[in-house]
Formats: structure tokens, C-alpha cells, sequence
């Protein structure tokens, strides 16, 4: 029963983990062909990491509003579709590198096609999850999305300055366009769920209900974004080696955090869950400032890969729990705006703090960020008990309601 439905769960979060490998490949690389293939300031660097997630930003909620009227697996392949297209765009940009402003362009273009794939994929792929499942079981279904994504970021950051270094940015452009048609191939036999035909909230009723849950998400990503984007530079600046493998062991030590400790949200409640998470990420990210030695800065990356790991399941059970089923595509998509804002804003924000303080001082804003969520997020705590610390006051999807099937020629019933 347990590998059941363990496997019902890891089915919709595989399409997830295709989508980050590309994300994660294109992360450890971009932002030093930018800055030192193309000669560009590691502002713009910042800017070509950003441009996704701003994207991402703005398609996010109407995505889940998408996925509330269409169903989460139309959402899902028009996703994988956009992917394969920012692989083509990426191609593209490659012929131009001779030219580095239209090749700057043609990266800029592709990076919001990608956001938008990513919107697709990481939205539709979770509402998909938590309707193959049970209303109780959402904590392990955000948390194996949270596996699945920062677990390809994590082989795609190696995999990626790999690529580059043997063949150059085509062998990824190319990686994206395999990997995305393989996405789609995955996704294409998987049936579709019902569709949930109610009365939606209207956007502002929703953005109210998650707010303080996405605040704390956006604030307590930030250090997350430091990390992704510029660890590569920063050891490069101090003539460290083996930049991959710090952010490896973020990536290990975030999953392995996720597998061991995901029920404790169930158990502890997402509000004390997410607060314990933000002092280590914050403990993490202090390392990383202050270290002297590449293995001092390994152990900051892995200490913050333990605190960020369950910030998102915890606050996000908690803003999904805030809505009624028929509604909780948009509420996730809101929510998970927060993060992108926070990615959005990190890259550019970084550039200009490196430019200004060096390296290290972004991982002092990153862990600033993270005590101020810990502050956002406990004072919350004495107003407001959590919500998924108590079951029984929760009524998902309590208003009657007629399900319609997902619009998917390949509907078959719930596999």
C-alpha cells in the first residue's frame, strides 16, 4: 500500500526532475558564459538567471488557474512543449556568440521560454500529484515535487559544467531539446484526474489567504538563489576547485533532509517546521560568509541544503490547506510565485553586492533574509495556529461539486 502510493506520488514528481536537470545545467553554466565568454558585467549575469524567473513570476498564477479549468495534465505537456522551444531558442543563440548583444538576446528570450515550461511542469505536476492522492498525504506529495526539482538541479549542475567543458554551450542547448521531447514522451500515456467544476476564488482571495506563507517562502529562497547562481563565480574568485561539488552537497543534503524528516510536518506542524528551518539555512549561509577554505564552504552549502530543504513543503501545506480543493492549482501557483519573485530579484541583487562587497557578502544577505522569515514566520506563529497541525479543522474541497474529467484524449482513469 505504502509503495503504492509512494509510486503513484514519484510518477507526475519524474517530470519535475526532467525539467530542473535543464534548469539546474543551465544555472551552473549561464551565468560564466555571460561573464566571462561573453564579457558581460555579473549584473548581467544576474540578469540572464533572472530573466526565467520572471517568467516564471508572472505566468505562475495564471498557470494554476489553468491547471483549476483544464486540468493539470494539459498544463503539464504545454509545459514540456515551451522547454523544447527554449532548447531550440538556446541553439539558436549559440550561432550568434559571435555577435555577443544578439547572442545576450537570443539567451534572454530563451530563458522565458524556459520559465514559462517551468511554470507549466513544476504547477501541473504538483496538482496532479495531489489529486492522484489523498487530501492528507499533500505534505508528501510537495515534498517529493521539492526532491524531484532540487534533485535535478543537483545532477543538472554537474552534468551541465561537464557538457560545457567538453563540448561547449550547444552540448547543452542540445541536452534541452532531448530532454525536454523525453519529458513529453514520459508525460503523454499518464491519465488525466477529474476536474473539479465549483465557484473559484478570485485571485486577490487567494494572494490574501497565502501571502504571509508565500513571504516567508520568497525570503527563505533567497539564500537558495546565492547559492545556485554564483557559487561557481565565488570559488573561481578565491581559486578554489570542485565548484560542482558544493552545490552537490546542497543538493544531497537537501533531499536527504526531505526523505528523513517529511513527516515531521504532518507531526509538528508547518509553522514550527519551517521556523527550525530558517535558523539552519540562516547557520548555513553564515558559514558560506565567512569561510576560508573550500571545505569550510562545502559545509555552509550542505548545512543550507538541510535548512532550505523543508521550507517549502512546510509553509506549503500550510497554503494549500487555506483553500478549498477546486481552488488549490491557483493557490499553488501564488504561492509558488513568492519563490520566483525571490530568484527573480536575488540575481540582479547579487550582481549589484558583488560588484559593491565581493562574493561572500551575498551569502550575508542571503542568511539575513532567512532570520527575517524566521522573525515573519513566528510572529504569525503567536497569531495564527497552523493549519496543517490540525487535520480535522480542514474541509478540502467540503463544497458540493461536479468533476469533470481532464481534457486528455489519452484519459483512462486515475493509473
Amino acid at each position: 500500500m505504502v509503495n503504492s502510493l509512494t509510486l503513484r506520488i514519484v510518477r507526475t514528481s519524474l517530470f519535475i526532475f526532467f525539467c530542473y536537470l535543464i534548469i539546474g545545467a543551465l544555472l551552473a553554466t549561464l551565468p560564466g558564459y555571460v561573464h566571462l565568454h561573453l564579457r558581460f558585467s555579473t549584473f548581467w549575469a544576474g540578469v540572464a538567471v533572472s530573466s526565467q524567473y520572471v517568467a516564471t513570476l508572472i505566468s505562475r498564477p495564471k498557470v494554476g488557474r489553468m491547471t483549476d479549468v483544464l486540468g493539470p495534465r494539459t498544463v503539464v505537456l504545454l509545459g514540456q512543449l515551451a522547454c523544447f522551444i527554449s532548447g531550440l531558442l538556446l541553439l539558436f543563440a549559440v550561432t550568434l556568440e559571435h555577435n555577443a548583444i544578439f547572442c545576450f538576446a537570443a539567451l534572454l528570450i530563451s530563458r522565458v521560454a524556459l520559465g514559462c515550461g517551468e511554470s507549466g511542469v513544476a504547477t501541473g505536476s504538483t496538482t496532479w500529484g495531489l489529486a492522484r492522492v489523498k487530501s492528507d498525504r499533500a505534505a508528501q506529495v510537495i515534498s517529493w515535487s521539492g526532491i524531484a526539482s532540487y534533485g535535478g538541479m543537483s545532477i543538472g549542475a554537474p552534468l551541465g559544467i561537464w557538457l560545457e567543458n567538453a563540448h561547449g554551450l550547444i552540448a547543452i542547448a542540445l541536452a534541452v531539446i532531448a530532454v525536454s521531447l523525453l519529458n513529453f514522451a514520459v508525460a503523454l500515456p499518464v491519465p488525466g484526474v477529474p476536474i473539479l467544476r465549483d465557484e473559484h476564488l478570485p485571485f486577490p482571495e487567494v494572494l490574501r489567504k497565502v501571502f504571509l506563507d508565500g513571504l516567508g517562502l520568497s525570503l527563505g529562497t533567497i539564500g537558495f538563489g546565492t547559492i545556485a547562481s554564483f557559487t561557481t563565480l565565488y570559488y573561481a574568485s578565491r581559486h578554489w576547485d570542485a565548484p560542482a561539488l558544493a552545490m552537490t552537497l546542497f543538493g544531497v543534503s537537501f533531499i536527504a533532509t526531505r526523505l528523513i524528516f517529511a513527516d515531521t510536518i504532518n507531526r509538528w506542524g508547518g509553522i514550527r517546521v519551517a521556523m527550525l528551518s530558517f535558523v539552519v539555512e540562516s547557520a548555513g549561509l553564515l558559514l558560506l560568509w565567512s569561510a576560508t577554505s573550500p571545505d569550510m564552504a562545502r559545509a555552509g552549502a550542505a548545512l543550507s541544503g538541510c535548512g532550505f530543504a523543508l521550507v517549502f513543503p512546510a509553509l506549503g501545506v500550510e497554503a494549500v490547506n487555506a483553500v478549498a480543493e477546486s481552488d488549490r492549482g491557483s493557490a499553488l501557483g501564488v504561492y509558488t510565485a513568492f519563490l520566483d519573485l525571490a530568484l527573480a530579484i536575488t540575481g540582479p541583487v547579487a550582481g549589484f553586492i558583488i560588484g559593491s562587497w565581493g562574493y561572500p557578502a551575498i551569502f550575508l544577505y542571503g542568511s539575513a533574509a532567512s532570520a527575517c522569515a524566521f522573525i515573519l514566520i513566528f510572529s504569525r506563529a503567536r497569531s495564527e495556529p497552523s493549519r496543517s497541525s490540525r487535520h480535522s479543522d480542514i474541509h478540502l474541497g467540503a463544497r458540493s461539486r461536479q468533476p469533470l474529467r481532464d481534457c486528455s484524449p489519452s484519459h483512462l482513469g486515475r493509473g
